[in-house]
Protein backbone atom coordinates (compact mmCIF):
# COMPACT_ATOMS: atom_id res chain seq x y z
CA UNK A 1 0.00 0.00 0.00
CA UNK A 2 2.19 2.80 -1.27
CA UNK A 3 1.54 6.36 -0.08
CA UNK A 4 1.90 8.59 -3.11
CA UNK A 5 -0.99 10.80 -4.07
CA UNK A 6 -2.48 14.18 -3.31
CA UNK A 7 -0.88 17.14 -1.56
CA UNK A 8 -2.13 16.00 1.86
CA UNK A 9 -0.47 12.61 1.48
CA UNK A 10 2.76 14.17 0.30
CA UNK A 11 2.80 16.61 3.22
CA UNK A 12 2.28 13.76 5.69
CA UNK A 13 5.10 11.78 4.04
CA UNK A 14 7.41 14.80 4.32
CA UNK A 15 6.63 15.11 8.03
CA UNK A 16 7.18 11.40 8.63
CA UNK A 17 10.53 11.48 6.81
CA UNK A 18 11.73 14.42 8.88
CA UNK A 19 10.61 12.87 12.17
CA UNK A 20 12.28 9.57 11.28
CA UNK A 21 15.40 11.42 10.19
CA UNK A 22 15.44 13.01 13.64
CA UNK A 23 15.54 9.59 15.29
CA UNK A 24 11.81 9.15 15.96
CA UNK A 25 9.09 6.66 15.07
CA UNK A 26 6.41 8.26 12.88
CA UNK A 27 3.40 6.58 11.26
CA UNK A 28 0.19 7.40 9.47
CA UNK A 29 -2.64 6.73 11.88
CA UNK A 30 -6.37 6.19 12.15
CA UNK A 31 -8.96 6.96 9.52
CA UNK A 32 -6.56 7.60 6.66
CA UNK A 33 -5.09 4.10 7.03
CA UNK A 34 -8.58 2.61 7.14
CA UNK A 35 -9.64 4.46 4.01
CA UNK A 36 -6.48 3.61 2.08
CA UNK A 37 -6.96 -0.08 2.84
CA UNK A 38 -10.57 0.23 1.63
CA UNK A 39 -9.38 1.99 -1.55
CA UNK A 40 -11.20 5.17 -0.50
CA UNK A 41 -9.84 8.70 -0.65
CA UNK A 42 -8.91 9.81 2.89
CA UNK A 43 -10.40 13.06 4.14
CA UNK A 44 -7.11 13.94 5.82
CA UNK A 45 -3.84 12.32 6.85
CA UNK A 46 -2.87 12.19 10.53
CA UNK A 47 0.59 11.35 11.80
CA UNK A 48 1.34 9.64 15.14
CA UNK A 49 4.84 9.69 16.59
CA UNK A 50 6.92 9.06 19.69
CA UNK A 51 8.29 12.61 19.41
CA UNK A 52 7.01 14.91 22.17
CA UNK A 53 5.13 18.09 21.16
CA UNK A 54 8.10 20.27 22.03
CA UNK A 55 10.34 18.17 19.78
CA UNK A 56 7.82 18.42 16.92
CA UNK A 57 7.99 22.19 17.32
CA UNK A 58 11.76 22.09 17.08
CA UNK A 59 11.77 20.05 13.87
CA UNK A 60 9.27 22.15 11.92
CA UNK A 61 9.21 25.87 11.26
CA UNK A 62 5.43 26.30 11.14
CA UNK A 63 3.47 24.62 13.93
CA UNK A 64 0.36 25.30 16.00
CA UNK A 65 -0.28 23.76 19.40
CA UNK A 66 -4.00 22.94 19.24
CA UNK A 67 -4.01 20.33 21.97
CA UNK A 68 -0.76 20.55 23.87
CA UNK A 69 -2.38 18.80 26.83
CA UNK A 70 -3.13 15.84 24.55
CA UNK A 71 0.10 15.97 22.56
CA UNK A 72 -1.49 17.32 19.35
CA UNK A 73 0.37 19.75 17.09
CA UNK A 74 -0.70 21.06 13.66
CA UNK A 75 2.28 21.14 11.30
CA UNK A 76 2.06 23.15 8.11
CA UNK A 77 4.11 21.82 5.21
CA UNK A 78 3.82 22.82 1.54
CA UNK A 79 0.60 24.70 2.23
CA UNK A 80 -1.01 21.70 3.96
CA UNK A 81 -2.00 21.37 7.63
CA UNK A 82 -1.30 17.93 9.10
CA UNK A 83 -2.20 16.83 12.62
CA UNK A 84 0.78 15.29 14.41
CA UNK A 85 0.00 13.54 17.72
CA UNK A 86 2.34 11.95 20.23
CA UNK A 87 1.61 8.31 21.10
CA UNK A 88 -0.32 8.31 24.36
CA UNK A 89 -2.61 6.58 26.83
CA UNK A 90 -5.63 8.41 28.19
CA UNK A 91 -6.44 9.08 31.81
CA UNK A 92 -9.91 9.00 33.35
CA UNK A 93 -12.85 10.54 31.47
CA UNK A 94 -15.12 12.59 33.73
CA UNK A 95 -17.15 14.66 31.25
CA UNK A 96 -18.09 11.91 28.79
CA UNK A 97 -15.98 13.53 26.06
CA UNK A 98 -12.33 14.12 27.03
CA UNK A 99 -9.71 12.49 29.27
CA UNK A 100 -8.62 14.50 32.29
CA UNK A 101 -4.99 13.87 31.41
CA UNK A 102 -2.79 11.77 29.12
CA UNK A 103 0.49 9.90 29.46
CA UNK A 104 2.81 9.70 26.46
CA UNK A 105 3.68 6.14 25.54
CA UNK A 106 4.11 3.66 22.70
CA UNK A 107 2.34 3.01 19.41
CA UNK A 108 0.62 -0.05 20.86
CA UNK A 109 -0.64 1.90 23.86
CA UNK A 110 -1.90 4.59 21.50
CA UNK A 111 -3.79 2.06 19.40
CA UNK A 112 -5.44 0.50 22.46
CA UNK A 113 -6.92 3.81 23.64
CA UNK A 114 -8.68 4.52 20.31
CA UNK A 115 -12.39 3.98 19.58
CA UNK A 116 -12.90 1.28 16.91
CA UNK A 117 -10.58 -1.44 15.65
CA UNK A 118 -10.72 -0.17 12.07
CA UNK A 119 -9.54 3.22 13.36
CA UNK A 120 -6.68 1.73 15.39
CA UNK A 121 -4.38 0.89 12.49
CA UNK A 122 -1.00 2.44 11.69
CA UNK A 123 0.87 2.52 8.40
CA UNK A 124 4.62 2.83 7.99
CA UNK A 125 5.16 4.32 4.50
CA UNK A 126 8.91 3.80 4.62
CA UNK A 127 8.55 0.08 5.24
CA UNK A 128 5.22 -0.14 3.33
CA UNK A 129 3.63 -2.11 6.17
CA UNK A 130 0.41 -1.92 8.14
CA UNK A 131 0.82 -2.18 11.92
CA UNK A 132 -2.21 -3.73 13.61
CA UNK A 133 -2.37 -4.17 17.41
CA UNK A 134 -6.18 -4.41 17.64
CA UNK A 135 -7.46 -6.77 14.93
CA UNK A 136 -8.54 -3.93 12.68
CA UNK A 137 -7.55 -5.58 9.40
CA UNK A 138 -9.70 -8.62 10.09
CA UNK A 139 -12.68 -6.37 10.87
CA UNK A 140 -12.07 -4.37 7.70
CA UNK A 141 -12.09 -7.59 5.68
CA UNK A 142 -15.25 -8.78 7.44
CA UNK A 143 -17.03 -5.43 7.18
CA UNK A 144 -17.55 -5.20 10.94
CA UNK A 145 -17.34 -2.18 13.21
CA UNK A 146 -16.44 -3.02 16.81
CA UNK A 147 -14.90 -1.15 19.70
CA UNK A 148 -11.34 -1.69 20.83
CA UNK A 149 -11.71 -3.56 24.10
CA UNK A 150 -14.78 -3.31 26.34
CA UNK A 151 -17.55 -1.38 24.50
CA UNK A 152 -19.07 -0.12 27.76
CA UNK A 153 -15.75 1.44 28.66
CA UNK A 154 -15.22 2.95 25.19
CA UNK A 155 -18.68 4.55 25.09
CA UNK A 156 -18.49 5.51 28.75
CA UNK A 157 -15.31 7.45 28.01
CA UNK A 158 -16.78 9.38 25.08
CA UNK A 159 -20.56 9.20 24.65
CA UNK A 160 -20.39 10.71 21.18
CA UNK A 161 -18.70 7.53 19.96
CA UNK A 162 -22.16 5.93 19.85
CA UNK A 163 -23.24 8.33 17.10
CA UNK A 164 -19.86 8.03 15.43
CA UNK A 165 -20.34 4.26 15.27
CA UNK A 166 -23.59 4.71 13.34
CA UNK A 167 -22.14 7.34 11.01
CA UNK A 168 -19.09 5.23 10.22
CA UNK A 169 -20.96 1.94 9.81
CA UNK A 170 -23.52 3.55 7.50
CA UNK A 171 -20.90 5.32 5.40
CA UNK A 172 -18.78 2.19 4.96
CA UNK A 173 -21.69 -0.24 4.64
CA UNK A 174 -20.44 -2.19 7.68
CA UNK A 175 -22.37 -4.14 10.29
CA UNK A 176 -21.98 -3.17 13.94
CA UNK A 177 -20.65 -5.96 16.14
CA UNK A 178 -23.46 -7.40 18.38
CA UNK A 179 -21.65 -6.66 21.64
CA UNK A 180 -21.04 -3.10 20.46
CA UNK A 181 -24.74 -2.77 19.56
CA UNK A 182 -25.86 -3.93 22.99
CA UNK A 183 -23.58 -1.44 24.70
CA UNK A 184 -24.97 1.38 22.56
CA UNK A 185 -28.54 0.52 23.54
CA UNK A 186 -27.60 0.37 27.22
CA UNK A 187 -25.72 3.64 27.19
CA UNK A 188 -27.86 5.64 24.75
CA UNK A 189 -29.31 7.88 27.53
CA UNK A 190 -25.80 9.25 28.08
CA UNK A 191 -26.19 11.29 24.89
CA UNK A 192 -28.27 13.75 26.91
CA UNK A 193 -25.00 14.85 28.52
CA UNK A 194 -23.49 15.89 25.18
CA UNK A 195 -23.85 19.44 23.88
CA UNK A 196 -26.42 20.13 21.18
CA UNK A 197 -23.73 21.45 18.85
CA UNK A 198 -21.75 18.21 18.99
CA UNK A 199 -24.89 16.11 18.51
CA UNK A 200 -25.79 18.16 15.44
CA UNK A 201 -22.30 17.83 13.93
CA UNK A 202 -22.61 14.04 13.92
CA UNK A 203 -26.27 14.00 12.88
CA UNK A 204 -25.65 16.46 10.06
CA UNK A 205 -22.96 14.25 8.54
CA UNK A 206 -25.27 11.22 8.76
CA UNK A 207 -28.46 12.59 7.27
CA UNK A 208 -26.87 14.66 4.50
CA UNK A 209 -24.82 11.77 3.10
CA UNK A 210 -26.11 9.38 0.40
CA UNK A 211 -26.12 6.65 3.08
CA UNK A 212 -28.66 8.60 5.19
CA UNK A 213 -31.38 5.93 4.99
CA UNK A 214 -29.12 3.28 6.50
CA UNK A 215 -27.86 5.71 9.13
CA UNK A 216 -31.40 6.67 10.18
CA UNK A 217 -32.46 3.01 10.29
CA UNK A 218 -29.52 2.25 12.59
CA UNK A 219 -30.25 5.26 14.81
CA UNK A 220 -33.81 4.06 15.32
CA UNK A 221 -32.83 0.41 15.67
CA UNK A 222 -30.26 1.24 18.33
CA UNK A 223 -32.76 3.52 20.10
CA UNK A 224 -30.46 6.51 19.78
CA UNK A 225 -32.76 8.95 18.00
CA UNK A 226 -34.87 9.59 21.12
CA UNK A 227 -31.82 11.09 22.84
CA UNK A 228 -30.77 13.49 20.08
CA UNK A 229 -33.04 16.14 21.61
CA UNK A 230 -36.41 16.30 23.36
CA UNK A 231 -38.15 16.52 19.95
CA UNK A 232 -37.08 13.10 18.64
CA UNK A 233 -39.42 10.66 20.38
CA UNK A 234 -41.27 8.77 17.61
CA UNK A 235 -44.12 6.33 17.37
CA UNK A 236 -44.00 3.51 14.82
CA UNK A 237 -46.10 5.39 12.26
CA UNK A 238 -43.82 8.41 12.25
CA UNK A 239 -40.72 6.22 12.08
CA UNK A 240 -42.01 4.29 9.05
CA UNK A 241 -42.93 7.46 7.11
CA UNK A 242 -39.57 9.02 7.88
CA UNK A 243 -37.75 5.92 6.66
CA UNK A 244 -39.73 5.94 3.41
CA UNK A 245 -39.15 9.64 2.78
CA UNK A 246 -35.46 9.58 3.54
CA UNK A 247 -35.00 6.58 1.23
CA UNK A 248 -36.75 8.54 -1.55
CA UNK A 249 -34.18 11.34 -1.58
CA UNK A 250 -31.65 11.32 -4.43
CA UNK A 251 -28.53 9.20 -4.09
CA UNK A 252 -26.21 12.16 -3.46
CA UNK A 253 -25.37 14.57 -0.64
CA UNK A 254 -28.22 16.94 0.21
CA UNK A 255 -28.53 20.18 2.16
CA UNK A 256 -28.93 20.07 5.94
CA UNK A 257 -32.30 21.85 5.93
CA UNK A 258 -33.76 19.42 3.38
CA UNK A 259 -32.53 16.38 5.27
CA UNK A 260 -34.05 17.66 8.52
CA UNK A 261 -37.31 18.61 6.78
CA UNK A 262 -37.61 15.06 5.45
CA UNK A 263 -37.34 13.82 9.03
CA UNK A 264 -39.74 16.40 10.51
CA UNK A 265 -42.32 17.44 7.90
CA UNK A 266 -45.06 15.45 9.68
CA UNK A 267 -44.78 17.99 12.48
CA UNK A 268 -45.67 21.68 12.74
CA UNK A 269 -43.53 24.73 11.99
CA UNK A 270 -43.53 25.40 15.74
CA UNK A 271 -41.95 21.98 16.21
CA UNK A 272 -39.35 22.84 13.55
CA UNK A 273 -38.54 26.07 15.37
CA UNK A 274 -38.17 24.21 18.67
CA UNK A 275 -35.94 21.59 17.06
CA UNK A 276 -33.76 24.26 15.48
CA UNK A 277 -33.35 25.87 18.88
CA UNK A 278 -32.61 22.53 20.59
CA UNK A 279 -29.91 21.60 18.06
CA UNK A 280 -28.53 25.17 17.94
CA UNK A 281 -28.85 25.28 14.16
CA UNK A 282 -27.46 28.20 12.20
CA UNK A 283 -29.93 30.91 11.22
CA UNK A 284 -29.78 29.82 7.58
CA UNK A 285 -30.51 26.15 8.26
CA UNK A 286 -33.20 26.98 10.82
CA UNK A 287 -34.89 29.45 8.46
CA UNK A 288 -34.87 27.05 5.52
CA UNK A 289 -36.13 24.19 7.68
CA UNK A 290 -39.14 26.20 8.87
CA UNK A 291 -39.83 27.50 5.34
CA UNK A 292 -39.73 24.01 3.83
CA UNK A 293 -42.15 22.57 6.37
CA UNK A 294 -44.46 25.59 6.11
CA UNK A 295 -44.42 25.48 2.30
CA UNK A 296 -44.87 21.75 1.74
CA UNK A 297 -48.71 21.77 2.09
CA UNK A 298 -48.93 24.42 -0.66
CA UNK A 299 -47.16 22.07 -3.07
CA UNK A 300 -50.11 19.68 -3.04
CA UNK A 301 -52.14 22.26 -4.98
CA UNK A 302 -49.23 24.09 -6.61
CA UNK A 303 -50.33 22.92 -10.06
CA UNK A 304 -53.56 24.90 -9.68
CA UNK A 305 -52.42 27.78 -7.44
CA UNK A 306 -52.13 31.37 -8.59
CA UNK A 307 -49.08 32.21 -10.66
CA UNK A 308 -47.99 34.68 -7.97
CA UNK A 309 -47.96 31.99 -5.28
CA UNK A 310 -45.88 29.67 -7.44
CA UNK A 311 -43.42 32.44 -8.24
CA UNK A 312 -43.07 33.38 -4.57
CA UNK A 313 -42.14 29.78 -3.81
CA UNK A 314 -39.72 29.64 -6.74
CA UNK A 315 -38.04 32.88 -5.66
CA UNK A 316 -36.88 31.30 -2.42
CA UNK A 317 -33.30 29.95 -2.48
CA UNK A 318 -34.60 26.62 -1.09
CA UNK A 319 -37.03 26.04 -3.99
CA UNK A 320 -34.97 23.09 -5.29
CA UNK A 321 -35.04 21.51 -1.82
CA UNK A 322 -38.81 22.03 -1.63
CA UNK A 323 -39.25 20.09 -4.87
CA UNK A 324 -37.13 17.23 -3.48
CA UNK A 325 -39.12 17.24 -0.24
CA UNK A 326 -42.43 17.22 -2.15
CA UNK A 327 -41.33 14.30 -4.33
CA UNK A 328 -40.05 12.28 -1.35
CA UNK A 329 -43.27 12.90 0.56
CA UNK A 330 -45.43 11.71 -2.35
CA UNK A 331 -43.36 8.54 -2.66
CA UNK A 332 -43.56 7.88 1.09
CA UNK A 333 -47.35 8.30 1.00
CA UNK A 334 -47.58 6.04 -2.08
CA UNK A 335 -49.21 8.83 -4.07
CA UNK A 336 -48.74 9.33 -7.83
CA UNK A 337 -45.96 11.67 -8.95
CA UNK A 338 -48.24 13.39 -11.48
CA UNK A 339 -48.66 16.35 -9.11
CA UNK A 340 -44.89 16.73 -8.84
CA UNK A 341 -44.45 16.52 -12.61
CA UNK A 342 -47.15 19.15 -13.12
CA UNK A 343 -45.48 21.60 -10.74
CA UNK A 344 -42.08 21.09 -12.37
CA UNK A 345 -43.55 21.52 -15.85
CA UNK A 346 -45.38 24.69 -14.88
CA UNK A 347 -42.31 26.14 -13.17
CA UNK A 348 -40.09 25.42 -16.17
CA UNK A 349 -42.39 27.48 -18.40
CA UNK A 350 -41.82 30.64 -16.34
CA UNK A 351 -38.94 32.78 -17.69
CA UNK A 352 -36.25 33.40 -15.07
CA UNK A 353 -36.65 37.16 -15.34
CA UNK A 354 -40.34 36.96 -14.41
CA UNK A 355 -39.96 34.87 -11.24
CA UNK A 356 -38.98 37.75 -8.95
CA UNK A 357 -39.00 40.96 -11.04
CA UNK A 358 -38.33 44.35 -9.42
CA UNK A 359 -41.60 45.85 -8.12
CA UNK A 360 -43.24 48.34 -10.47
CA UNK A 361 -44.23 50.51 -7.53
CA UNK A 362 -42.53 51.73 -4.34
CA UNK A 363 -43.59 53.49 -1.15
CA UNK A 364 -42.30 56.77 -2.57
CA UNK A 365 -44.65 56.36 -5.54
CA UNK A 366 -47.60 55.97 -3.18
CA UNK A 367 -46.51 59.03 -1.22
CA UNK A 368 -46.39 61.06 -4.45
CA UNK A 369 -49.94 59.87 -5.12
CA UNK A 370 -50.97 61.47 -1.82
CA UNK A 371 -51.13 58.39 0.38
CA UNK A 372 -50.25 58.96 4.02
CA UNK A 373 -47.78 56.65 5.81
CA UNK A 374 -49.38 53.72 7.63
CA UNK A 375 -50.03 49.97 7.55
CA UNK A 376 -52.08 50.25 4.34
CA UNK A 377 -48.97 51.27 2.38
CA UNK A 378 -47.50 47.81 2.81
CA UNK A 379 -50.73 46.00 2.02
CA UNK A 380 -51.30 48.03 -1.16
CA UNK A 381 -47.71 47.49 -2.33
CA UNK A 382 -48.16 43.77 -1.69
CA UNK A 383 -51.41 43.66 -3.65
CA UNK A 384 -49.89 45.54 -6.58
CA UNK A 385 -46.83 43.31 -6.62
CA UNK A 386 -49.04 40.24 -6.50
CA UNK A 387 -50.88 41.47 -9.59
CA UNK A 388 -47.50 42.04 -11.22
CA UNK A 389 -46.43 38.46 -10.44
CA UNK A 390 -49.75 37.22 -11.82
CA UNK A 391 -48.89 39.20 -14.98
CA UNK A 392 -52.16 41.11 -14.73
CA UNK A 393 -50.18 44.36 -14.91
CA UNK A 394 -46.93 44.83 -16.80
CA UNK A 395 -45.91 48.49 -16.51
CA UNK A 396 -45.72 51.39 -14.07
CA UNK A 397 -48.81 53.13 -15.48
CA UNK A 398 -50.96 50.06 -14.87
CA UNK A 399 -49.44 49.67 -11.40
CA UNK A 400 -50.32 53.24 -10.44
CA UNK A 401 -53.84 52.86 -11.77
CA UNK A 402 -54.34 49.73 -9.66
CA UNK A 403 -52.85 51.44 -6.61
CA UNK A 404 -55.18 54.44 -7.06
CA UNK A 405 -58.15 52.09 -7.22
CA UNK A 406 -57.04 50.31 -4.07
CA UNK A 407 -56.49 53.62 -2.26
CA UNK A 408 -60.02 54.77 -3.12
CA UNK A 409 -61.51 51.50 -1.94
Amino acid sequence: MNVAGDAGEQAARTIIDRLCGGGHVALLAGGCVRDMLLKRTPKDHDVATDALPQRVGELFARTRQVGAKFGVVIVRVSGQDVEVATFRTDGVYLDGRHPEDVTFGTAEQDALRRDFTINGLFYDPNGDRVIDYVGGRADLDAGVLRTIGDPDRRFGEDHLRMLRAVRLAARLGFAIDPATQKAIKRLAPNLTHISAERIWMELDEMICAPTRAKAWSMLVGLELQAYLSDQWALDDGFAARIQSRIAALPDRPVDSALALAVLRCDRSTNDATSLARALRLSNRVAGELVWLIRSLPAMTNAGACELADLKLLMANSAWGSLLELFRADLIARKLPLAGFDEVVSRAERIPAGLIAPPPLLSGNDLAEMGMQPGPRVGSILEAVYRSQLNEEITNEQQAKALAAKLIRS
